[in-house]
């Protein structure tokens, strides 16, 4: 069509707008919250995926294939994070039939469901699965596309930030053991699948008081508390130079651009120092907004970003880890009306 044709400058603008929006919903951050189940008093899946709907909270973390819960979570329009339990693991490696029967039976009824599968929860390169993890991820994948479903699932694994060391200043982040790590980071890449890390500023902040601020940690701080002298980066609180320091390591090991999405992150409100009603509320609050913007490293590239967890559960042991749900068990918010979208 001719510029100067009188429907030209509109027909561009609806381009425009069009591609701007699909911009926007590329870079929005999905929050989802995990769902953990180490509690006997608990709801019912069908009323916590009712919960989940009622908050609008669009996407789920599950560490392991209930399913009464995948059950539940059809038509919800819930998006799932499934967890292949660090038991499993071995018997996916070693043997492709058993993680074919295991996608079978967990995965293709569901699969509408189901965004990630997720092999192994903070394994360490000592943990006896260790050696197992590559081999995993690989035979779910072969799993996976036996039917017909990678290009809709991707398959990753979730690790903790004791894998890194040197994350003083975020831009010295490296991992640990390569050797270990590498083979699995090439696998992610390869395959255009994120890497999941759990990371948590309450367990950097109680075990470092001396150098870390809890404003630093609950994302207060009134100015910048920390510029890394290599790249000039500032940093107003903790999760994002934590976030860069993996960021960091990852273009130690080739994997520059690789996506991190944040399987869990949270705060607890009782059973220790800090962990308090007020300041859960406000890390869950400020951190939800935080993650909108992307890190100093990535600025503007949104982090998807799963809280945990949705109840107080019970049955953990350690005081603050009974303490971390953004409901009580009686399905109660503690936090108010928080936004999801």
């Amino acid at each position: 069509m001719p510029s100067n044709h009188p429907m030209a400058v509109p027909t561009l603008l609806l381009i425009i707008m069009v591609f701007l929006s699909l911009s926007l919903r590329f870079t929005e951050a999905q929050i989802g919250v995990c769902y953990g189940r180490i509690a006997d008093n608990l709801p019912v899946e069908k009323d916590v995926v009712n919960l989940y709907k009622s908050y609008g909270i669009g996407a789920m973390r599950l560490y392991d294939p209930d399913l009464a819960a995948l059950k539940a979570l059809q038509g919800s329009g819930i998006k799932l994070m499934l967890g292949v339990p660090n038991e499993k693991i071995k018997s996916l490696a070693s043997h492709r039939s058993a993680a074919m029967q295991w996608v079978k039976t967990y995965v293709v009824p569901f699969a509408s469901s189901i965004k990630y599968i997720v092999v192994g929860n903070e394994i360490h390169p000592s943990d006896q699965q260790a050696p197992s993890i590559l081999s995993a991820l690989k035979n779910v994948r072969k799993a996976l596309n036996s039917n017909t479903l990678t290009s809709k699932i991707k398959v990753s694994t979730s690790i903790d930030t004791t894998l890194i060391i040197n994350s003083y200043p975020p831009s010295k982040g490296e991992f640990n053991n390569t050797s270990y790590i590498t083979p699995i980071i090439r696998f992610l890449s390869t395959n255009e699948s994120p890497l999941l890390v759990n990371i948590y500023t309450y367990f950097a902040y109680v075990s470092n008081k001396q150098s870390i601020s809890i404003d630093y940690a609950l994302f207060t701080s009134n100015g910048t508390v920390v510029t890394d002298p290599n790249n000039g980066k500032n940093y107003q609180n903790l999760f994002d130079a934590m976030v860069d320091s993996v960021y960091a390591a990852l273009g130690k090991v080739g994997a520059p651009n690789m996506v991190i999405t944040v399987s869990e992150t949270g705060w607890p409100s009782g059973g220790e120092d800090a962990a308090t009603v007020a300041n859960a509320g406000t890390y869950y609050k400020n951190l939800m907004n935080q993650v909108k913007k992307g890190t100093p490293l990535k600025p503007g590239q949104a982090i998807e970003t799963y809280l945990f967890a949705m109840f107080d559960e019970n049955n953990k042991t350690g005081a603050p880890e009974r303490h971390f749900g953004l409901f009580t068990p009686d399905q109660r918010a503690k936090y108010g009306k928080l936004n999801f979208s």
